[in-house]
């Protein structure tokens, strides 16, 4: 009986044994037709697949190699929020205010609307933070206090992040758009607004016909030029540098429906701040002064009151739900404002660097070189970010045994057939994720840098590597 059991034993063994060697072979020439691919003469691919369950090395080629990862980088951000803030965690919105409420219901004093990093204030994505609703509780909790008029000003209040909202490394020409909004300690409708457009024949002006929400704060100057049938949209919009008007360049197809393109809000506590005085004085409750942010007063050299009576706390959605439209939608603000979340919770300076070396550190005492995640920004925007493949798996790998595994697993989007998290910038194209094969869950890093030619074909080149997984 026992020289039986051993015999299974040892046929089970031989045969996984026997899997990984046909897998590691197929995709060794896999990798080899894509590295011999014209589109790839002068590109670096890197690749590495591990065991999901040990860890165990299933496949690697240039797996040391650092690389650009572009939005896969939003996998390592969210797994080490899970680890460092937890899936349950909540940012926290406080409003209060200052001075005193007399009998008649006036407050002498500011509305304080305090950020705790939230970067789902006013987002669309869920019933209790789109911005009617939140300015609705905000807007109760003033009349529950009795406060039927301010001698004073509202205030957004972003001073929990530092002042420099952009990463470094990040272009010039993504700071204006939507996926380029930076950070800040007091976000609202995720730092983004849309401009609505009116194209005129090929080769004439495009206008701005306006804004959502209306911006009368800005002004819009356009140098878009309408061009021809199916060549889309190339219009970038640029940020007010110490002015209020607000740039828009580039091309937009005559024949594209949607006529409209998101942008990036240069100070979003200011129009947090804005957008509840708008909404007390449509109720007829007066705010004698204008609204203002840290960065208004700062300017003026005033002083930023503090809080000094609560009246409500707006919470976010757990950070669970956070993480599944952040690699879904791949939005990112959000990996920006986790990272710098993170020195939050670490009692850290804040400043992105600082998230950097927060997670470096959490990494590093697990085994995971920090220079191999030699990186600037949270979300891989920037161009100047370096990872290597196979330091990014480990990571993956290590996310498996975690009670909070289901919930990353379904934030990372169905590309191929597979779930992983792609990354596209300049002449990068990468994937991240799982994939079971032959009853075995595998985890993987893939990354392309220097291609030439389509980016869609190229994709596709990968993807074929990928299917060896299957």
């Amino acid at each position: 009986m026992r020289i039986r059991y051993l015999l299974i034993v040892s046929f089970l063994l031989l045969n996984v044994y026997s899997q990984a060697q046909t897998l590691e072979k197929s995709l060794q020439i896999a990798f080899n037709k894509l590295q011999q691919d014209s589109q790839c003469r002068y590109a670096t691919l890197s690749l590495t697949v591990l065991d999901a369950a040990t860890g165990k090395v299933i496949y690697t080629a240039n797996g040391d190699k650092g690389l650009a990862p572009a939005s896969t980088l939003k996998t390592v951000t969210s797994i080490t929020a899970f680890n460092l803030l937890g899936a349950d965690y909540k940012f926290e919105t406080k409003l209060g205010y200052t001075g005193t409420i007399d009998a008649n219901g006036i407050l002498t004093g500011d509305v304080i609307i305090k950020g705790g990093g939230d970067p789902t204030l006013g987002s669309w994505r869920w019933e209790t933070t789109k911005e009617n609703a939140v300015l609705n509780q905000m807007v109760t909790a003033l009349q529950q206090a009795g406060i039927k008029q301010i001698n004073g000003r509202i205030i957004g209040d972003d001073s929990i992040f530092d002042t420099q909202a952009v990463p470094d490394g990040w272009i010039w020409q993504d700071l204006g758009n939507y996926y380029g909004a930076g950070a800040s300690g007091l976000c609202w409708r995720e730092n983004t607004f849309d401009i609505k457009y009116t194209t005129g024949t090929v080769g004439s002006p495009v206008t701005v016909l306006r804004t959502v929400p209306a911006m009368p704060y800005f002004d819009f100057k356009s140098e878009v030029l309408t061009s021809g049938p199916g060549s889309g949209d190339h219009s970038y919009a640029y940020l007010p540098v110490g002015n209020k008007s607000m740039y828009i360049r580039g091309a937009y197809a005559i024949d594209k429906a949607k006529k409209s393109i998101s942008v990036a809000m240069p100070d979003p506590a200011y129009d947090a701040a804005f957008r509840l005085t708008d909404t007390l004085k449509r109720l007829n409750i007066k705010v004698s002064g204008e609204p203002e942010s840290v960065i208004t007063l700062t300017a003026k050299g005033t002083q930023i009151p503090t809080i000094n009576k609560t009246l409500t706390t707006v919470y976010s959605p757990e950070l669970s739900k956070i993480v599944y439209w952040l690699n879904k939608e791949s939005i990112n603000l959000y990996a920006e404002q986790m990272l710098k979340m993170l020195t939050v919770k670490m009692d850290k300076t804040v400043s992105t660097k600082s998230g950097v070396q927060v997670l470096q550190n959490f990494w590093k005492v697990r085994g995971i070189d920090a220079l191999s995640l030699n990186i600037y920004d949270g979300s891989g925007l920037s161009p100047e970010d370096r990872v290597t493949t196979h330091s990014v798996a480990q990571i993956l790998q290590t996310a498996v045994a975690q009670p909070w595994f289901s919930s990353f697993y379904d934030s990372l989007p169905l590309y191929n057939n597979m779930h992983m998290k792609s990354g596209t910038i300049a002449d990068v194209v990468a994937y991240a994720g799982y994939q079971t094969h032959g009853g075995r869950r595998l985890c993987f890093s893939a990354i392309i840098n220097n291609y030439n030619g389509s980016t869609t074909t190229v994709r596709q080149k990968l993807f074929k590597v990928l299917d060896e997984l299957k």
